[in-house]
């Protein structure tokens, strides 16, 4: 495979897929002073070492890559590396425009086939490992190169079997990551970062699924690792993570009660009080009233 470059918006072979921004292959043969800016880009970026030593700078932390590894720059993010400089080497790349919602998540857009839960908990994993260097990932490099083959063959159906490879290279992307995060499997360190990721967002409305991706599971083994492990089915751990953080803010009189049922994640102040009650004898507004009264 030649070097290349497609733009979005200037090359025609991206025409149907706005959300390819850019798609590349770099072969450099000597070192290149001034040749890579540092750059912050609004999309994902995915860059596949082929050949080479390269030590980058991502968000300003050194990382250094070696063939089969993977770069992987989340939105936003500054990628530099010293002093400008290009070293000898090639490289195969993507960069993808995706939603960025309120929270810092990011989602695939509509070309997606990825069901609504699936997208979540890929935007998830993404978000809340952060893990900019993938090491030893070949996969993406036959991912990018078939998305690149589709495009320039332009057989029937191609914009199909693009956008499914696409698909396929962010599901091997979380997957790679909560593999490298938990190569281990040492669960109760997996278990401490899966608590610390729910109470950062326990508004959103968690499912087995998402929670098993976030420790590197498949969701039969996750549950029975989390029963094993609180005595506990991964929903009702969280309902007990969701009323502990009731607990804290009821302590606080500054906020309603409908606004914590909401922050935590329940549907309606009656569902939080309902279960609320179940769980500790008292209705919320009873909690607080005899919080304060004790104060």
């Amino acid at each position: 495979m030649n070097q290349f470059v497609l733009n979005h918006g200037r090359s025609p072979e991206l025409a149907l897929f706005p959300h390819i921004l850019e798609l590349g292959m770099k072969k450099n043969g000597s070192i290149q002073p001034n040749s890579f800016p540092a750059t912050v880009a609004e999309g994902l970026r995915i860059y596949h070492i082929l050949e080479g030593r390269f030590e980058w700078y991502i968000n300003h932390q050194p990382h250094v890559f070696y063939p089969g590894d993977v770069a992987l720059i989340m939105p936003d993010i500054p990628l530099s590396s010293d002093n400008s400089v290009l070293t000898i080497g090639s490289f195969i790349w993507i960069q993808l425009a995706v939603q960025k919602l309120d929270t810092g998540h990011i989602l695939p857009d509509k070309w997606s086939r990825l069901s609504d839960s699936e997208a979540a908990a890929i935007s998830k994993i993404l978000f809340v490992n952060n893990l900019p260097a993938l090491s030893r990932f070949n996969e993406v490099c036959s991912i990018i190169k078939c998305i690149y083959t589709e495009l320039f063959e332009m057989q029937v159906a191609y914009q199909t079997r693009v956008n499914h490879h696409i698909d396929e290279l962010l599901i091997q992307v979380s997957r790679k990551i909560t593999r490298q995060t938990h190569s281990t499997r040492d669960f109760p360190q997996a278990f401490t970062n899966l608590e610390m990721a729910l109470r950062q967002d326990l508004a959103h409305q968690w499912t087995v699924e998402e929670m098993a991706g976030l420790v590197g599971m498949g969701t039969t083994l996750f549950t029975e690792k989390v029963k094993n492990f609180t005595g506990f089915s991964p929903i009702n751990y969280l309902i007990n993570i969701r009323i502990s953080e009731a607990i804290r803010l009821l302590k606080r009189a500054d906020i309603s009660v409908t606004d914590i049922a909401l922050d935590i994640g329940f549907y309606s102040s009656q569902h939080f009080s309902t279960t609320f009650k179940k769980l500790t004898g008292y209705r919320p507004s009873e909690f607080r009233k005899n919080h304060l009264r004790n104060i």
